[in-house]
Protein backbone atom coordinates (compact mmCIF):
# COMPACT_ATOMS: atom_id res chain seq x y z
CA UNK A 1 0.00 0.00 0.00
CA UNK A 2 1.30 3.42 -1.31
CA UNK A 3 1.34 6.54 0.75
CA UNK A 4 -0.26 9.27 -0.42
CA UNK A 5 2.12 11.94 -1.85
CA UNK A 6 2.28 15.17 0.00
CA UNK A 7 0.84 18.57 -0.60
CA UNK A 8 4.76 21.37 -1.06
CA UNK A 9 4.63 24.70 -0.12
CA UNK A 10 7.48 26.48 -1.94
CA UNK A 11 8.73 29.68 -0.74
CA UNK A 12 11.57 31.58 -3.28
CA UNK A 13 13.49 33.65 -1.57
CA UNK A 14 16.15 33.44 -3.68
CA UNK A 15 15.81 37.32 -5.89
CA UNK A 16 18.97 40.10 -4.72
CA UNK A 17 16.58 42.63 -4.54
CA UNK A 18 17.49 45.42 -5.99
CA UNK A 19 14.74 48.21 -5.82
CA UNK A 20 15.58 47.32 -2.01
CA UNK A 21 19.06 48.36 -1.97
CA UNK A 22 20.39 48.79 -5.22
CA UNK A 23 24.34 48.32 -4.17
CA UNK A 24 23.63 44.75 -2.66
CA UNK A 25 24.27 45.75 0.79
CA UNK A 26 21.45 45.31 2.65
CA UNK A 27 19.32 42.02 2.12
CA UNK A 28 15.60 42.69 2.38
CA UNK A 29 14.67 39.42 3.25
CA UNK A 30 16.65 39.90 6.58
CA UNK A 31 15.18 42.76 7.71
CA UNK A 32 12.77 43.02 11.26
CA UNK A 33 9.24 43.30 10.83
CA UNK A 34 7.51 44.51 14.00
CA UNK A 35 6.80 40.92 15.38
CA UNK A 36 10.38 40.98 16.10
CA UNK A 37 11.05 37.96 13.16
CA UNK A 38 12.61 38.65 9.79
CA UNK A 39 10.63 38.98 6.59
CA UNK A 40 11.71 35.66 5.01
CA UNK A 41 11.22 33.64 8.52
CA UNK A 42 7.95 35.56 8.90
CA UNK A 43 7.35 34.00 5.30
CA UNK A 44 8.09 30.82 6.00
CA UNK A 45 7.05 30.62 9.33
CA UNK A 46 3.14 31.19 7.39
CA UNK A 47 3.45 28.69 4.93
CA UNK A 48 4.97 26.08 7.65
CA UNK A 49 2.37 26.35 9.72
CA UNK A 50 0.13 24.71 6.58
CA UNK A 51 2.49 23.02 4.75
CA UNK A 52 4.98 20.91 7.35
CA UNK A 53 6.28 20.02 3.87
CA UNK A 54 8.04 23.37 3.10
CA UNK A 55 10.91 24.07 0.63
CA UNK A 56 11.87 27.59 0.98
CA UNK A 57 14.54 28.10 -2.19
CA UNK A 58 17.70 30.53 -1.60
CA UNK A 59 20.63 31.32 -4.18
CA UNK A 60 23.85 30.29 -3.20
CA UNK A 61 26.00 33.33 -2.06
CA UNK A 62 23.45 34.72 0.09
CA UNK A 63 24.75 32.59 3.53
CA UNK A 64 23.95 34.71 5.94
CA UNK A 65 20.06 34.01 4.67
CA UNK A 66 20.55 30.33 4.43
CA UNK A 67 21.89 30.30 8.15
CA UNK A 68 19.13 32.62 9.41
CA UNK A 69 16.66 30.03 8.23
CA UNK A 70 18.43 26.87 9.31
CA UNK A 71 18.48 28.00 12.49
CA UNK A 72 14.91 28.49 12.65
CA UNK A 73 14.59 25.04 11.14
CA UNK A 74 13.67 25.98 7.89
CA UNK A 75 14.40 23.36 5.07
CA UNK A 76 16.81 25.31 2.00
CA UNK A 77 17.18 24.68 -0.82
CA UNK A 78 20.31 25.92 -2.42
CA UNK A 79 19.63 27.10 -6.23
CA UNK A 80 23.19 28.03 -8.02
CA UNK A 81 20.88 29.11 -11.25
CA UNK A 82 18.79 31.59 -9.20
CA UNK A 83 20.14 34.41 -11.28
CA UNK A 84 18.59 33.19 -14.59
CA UNK A 85 15.48 34.51 -12.58
CA UNK A 86 12.45 33.08 -10.37
CA UNK A 87 11.45 30.54 -13.20
CA UNK A 88 15.08 28.73 -12.56
CA UNK A 89 14.49 29.13 -8.58
CA UNK A 90 10.73 27.54 -9.11
CA UNK A 91 12.18 24.51 -11.25
CA UNK A 92 14.91 23.71 -8.96
CA UNK A 93 12.02 23.45 -6.42
CA UNK A 94 10.13 21.30 -8.08
CA UNK A 95 12.61 18.68 -9.22
CA UNK A 96 13.53 18.57 -5.15
CA UNK A 97 9.80 17.99 -4.65
CA UNK A 98 8.88 16.18 -7.89
CA UNK A 99 6.69 13.29 -5.80
CA UNK A 100 4.60 15.77 -4.42
CA UNK A 101 0.74 16.00 -5.41
CA UNK A 102 1.01 19.65 -5.84
CA UNK A 103 2.70 22.80 -4.70
CA UNK A 104 1.87 25.84 -3.02
CA UNK A 105 4.54 29.09 -4.30
CA UNK A 106 4.92 31.96 -2.36
CA UNK A 107 7.33 35.17 -2.47
CA UNK A 108 9.71 35.28 0.35
CA UNK A 109 9.04 39.13 0.63
CA UNK A 110 5.15 38.57 1.23
CA UNK A 111 5.25 38.17 4.91
CA UNK A 112 1.96 39.40 5.48
CA UNK A 113 -0.11 36.54 3.32
CA UNK A 114 -2.21 35.13 6.49
CA UNK A 115 -2.32 30.96 7.45
CA UNK A 116 -6.14 30.55 6.85
CA UNK A 117 -5.49 32.36 2.98
CA UNK A 118 -2.73 29.37 2.27
CA UNK A 119 -5.03 26.56 3.51
CA UNK A 120 -7.78 27.73 1.27
CA UNK A 121 -5.20 27.76 -1.44
CA UNK A 122 -4.63 24.06 -0.49
CA UNK A 123 -7.85 23.20 0.25
CA UNK A 124 -8.95 23.91 -3.22
CA UNK A 125 -6.05 22.10 -4.71
CA UNK A 126 -6.81 19.05 -2.59
CA UNK A 127 -10.69 19.44 -3.85
CA UNK A 128 -9.08 18.96 -7.16
CA UNK A 129 -8.74 22.32 -8.42
CA UNK A 130 -5.40 22.70 -11.30
CA UNK A 131 -4.61 26.10 -10.71
CA UNK A 132 -5.67 28.24 -7.25
CA UNK A 133 -5.14 32.32 -6.87
CA UNK A 134 -6.31 33.99 -3.72
CA UNK A 135 -8.40 37.54 -4.93
CA UNK A 136 -9.24 40.39 -2.50
CA UNK A 137 -10.86 43.24 -3.66
CA UNK A 138 -10.97 42.12 -7.38
CA UNK A 139 -6.91 41.35 -7.47
CA UNK A 140 -5.27 38.62 -7.54
CA UNK A 141 -2.19 37.87 -5.15
CA UNK A 142 -0.15 35.32 -4.04
CA UNK A 143 0.63 32.41 -3.48
CA UNK A 144 -0.58 30.48 -6.01
CA UNK A 145 -1.50 26.72 -6.15
CA UNK A 146 -0.51 24.13 -8.56
CA UNK A 147 -1.62 20.26 -9.06
CA UNK A 148 0.85 18.11 -10.60
CA UNK A 149 -1.25 18.26 -13.52
CA UNK A 150 0.78 21.65 -14.49
CA UNK A 151 4.10 19.87 -13.81
CA UNK A 152 5.35 19.32 -17.27
CA UNK A 153 5.02 22.76 -18.12
CA UNK A 154 6.35 23.68 -14.99
CA UNK A 155 9.76 22.60 -15.87
CA UNK A 156 9.69 24.43 -18.62
CA UNK A 157 9.27 27.79 -17.57
CA UNK A 158 12.53 30.53 -18.32
CA UNK A 159 12.81 33.91 -17.03
CA UNK A 160 11.98 36.10 -14.33
CA UNK A 161 7.87 35.96 -14.70
CA UNK A 162 7.33 32.63 -12.67
CA UNK A 163 4.85 30.71 -13.84
CA UNK A 164 2.13 33.73 -14.63
CA UNK A 165 1.64 32.11 -18.67
CA UNK A 166 0.05 29.21 -17.11
CA UNK A 167 -2.56 31.40 -15.40
CA UNK A 168 -3.12 33.40 -18.95
CA UNK A 169 -3.38 29.92 -20.70
CA UNK A 170 -5.62 27.45 -18.52
CA UNK A 171 -8.78 27.89 -15.71
CA UNK A 172 -7.60 29.09 -12.94
CA UNK A 173 -9.85 28.68 -9.59
CA UNK A 174 -9.98 32.22 -7.72
CA UNK A 175 -10.49 32.09 -4.07
CA UNK A 176 -11.65 35.33 -2.54
CA UNK A 177 -9.94 36.29 0.77
CA UNK A 178 -10.35 38.66 3.25
CA UNK A 179 -6.36 39.46 3.53
CA UNK A 180 -4.59 42.28 1.97
CA UNK A 181 -1.56 40.54 2.61
CA UNK A 182 -2.31 38.43 -0.77
CA UNK A 183 -0.97 41.93 -2.65
CA UNK A 184 1.71 43.63 -0.31
CA UNK A 185 5.69 42.20 -1.07
CA UNK A 186 8.31 44.69 0.27
CA UNK A 187 10.37 45.69 -2.67
CA UNK A 188 11.54 49.14 -1.34
CA UNK A 189 12.43 50.53 1.72
CA UNK A 190 9.60 52.67 1.69
CA UNK A 191 7.17 49.25 2.00
CA UNK A 192 8.64 48.13 5.01
CA UNK A 193 7.56 51.27 6.56
CA UNK A 194 4.13 51.69 5.11
CA UNK A 195 3.64 48.17 6.26
CA UNK A 196 4.15 48.47 9.53
CA UNK A 197 1.77 48.63 11.88
CA UNK A 198 1.22 52.20 13.07
CA UNK A 199 2.47 52.74 16.92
Amino acid sequence: MTTPAQWTGILLAAGRGRRFDPQGNEDKLRQILACGSSIACQSAAQMHAVLPDLCVVVRADNQQLIQLLQQSNYPVLICSEADDGMAASLIAALRHTKESAGWVVALADMPFVQETTIALVLQALQNGADIVVPVFEGRRGHPVGFSRHHLPELLCLTGDQGARQLLQKYPVLEVVVNDPGILLDIDEPADLKAYLPKI
